[in-house]
């Protein structure tokens, strides 16, 4: 006859499992995750909300402050800035996400495929990442934008190529101790090919630290996109993104404020979410710290 000890061993638990019963128990992560959420939705439902369209200006309403028919005011061609905000907030979330993709992509192939075959060919791919890090990587991607052209999607890549050097650090680091366990020594017992053992058996066990990063790479991608917004080398108007309203709205801080005020206040609260989100990530998937 079983007892209920006997009962929760046999059952047992995933590493998965324990590790979201560990962040869920984080308060400060769990409301980042859900401050995310609710602005993620509000500013995909934002402008469904609003009857002005985000290019539509009123050049006799002026910059007026918020009111029942603003609720955010309007900026100087007299366009409602909550659409605008919602609008921008789409575009900045859109470029974060997706230059994190792309240089997740390159981080993760690069650093699994020099830390599997290790000697020349990793010291050749990790010199050629200490070579890109010594480059500035704003400059880099002023560079590209420079000779390319300032195409939308092009932000996306240009941005991505010079954020996955610490993500193919992360995974070479990750992989150089993988490959000496049983499991990969079995794979390559039974003839499995470098690129089956790399992609099937060690990326997917780099995920921990991959996903952390990830959540740590967002705001990072997000504020360079706001600088070279701010500098004018990013979104190109009358597309708005959170980085041109705040450089808009910087430059009339003293005389209209909240200009300034509701983007620089998502973004500011986009950012807190996303690092507590990823704090709490970081210390729920770290088994060696749960269990001290």
């Amino acid at each position: 006859m079983s007892t209920p000890d006997t009962d929760e061993l046999e059952k047992g638990t995933s590493l998965g499992h324990d590790a979201w019963l560990r962040l869920r128990k984080n308060r400060l992560a769990v409301a980042g995750g859900l401050l995310l959420v609710a602005i993620a939705l509000l500013c995909l439902i934002g402008p469904a909300l609003s009857p002005y369209g985000y290019e539509a200006d009123n050049l006799q309403l002026g910059a007026a402050p918020p009111s029942l028919s603003h609720w955010m005011g309007t900026d100087y061609n007299g366009r409602d800035l909550f659409t605008r905000v919602m609008v921008g907030g789409r575009v900045s979330f859109a470029v974060g996400l997706a230059a994190t993709a792309v240089s997740l992509l390159i981080g993760v192939l690069y650093g699994a495929i020099a830390g599997y075959l290790g000697g020349r060919t990793d010291m050749l791919l990790m010199r050629i990442v200490d070579i890109l890090y010594a480059l500035p990587f704003t400059i880099f991607v002023i560079l590209l934008l420079t000779l390319f052209g300032r195409n939308f999607v092009l932000l996306f890549v240009a941005i991505g190529a010079v954020e996955w050097l610490t993500m193919a650090r992360i995974v070479r680091g990750q992989v150089m101790g993988l490959k000496k366990q049983e499991f990969v020594e079995a794979c390559v017992a039974i003839g499995m090919s470098r690129r089956r053992i790399i992609l099937r058996h060690l990326v997917p066990n780099t995920l921990g630290p991959v996903v952390v990063y990830v959540t740590l790479t967002v705001p990072s991608v997000m504020l360079l996109e706001a600088f070279l917004s701010f500098l004018g080398l990013g979104v190109q108007p009358p597309m708005s993104s959170w980085g041109i309203l705040i450089g808009d709205g910087a430059r009339a801080m003293e005389v209209n404020p909240w200009l300034l005020v509701f983007p620089g206040l998502l973004f500011s609260l986009t950012l807190f979410a996303l690092n507590a989100l990823g704090d709490g990530l970081r210390d729920a998937l770290d088994v060696r710290g749960a269990k001290d």
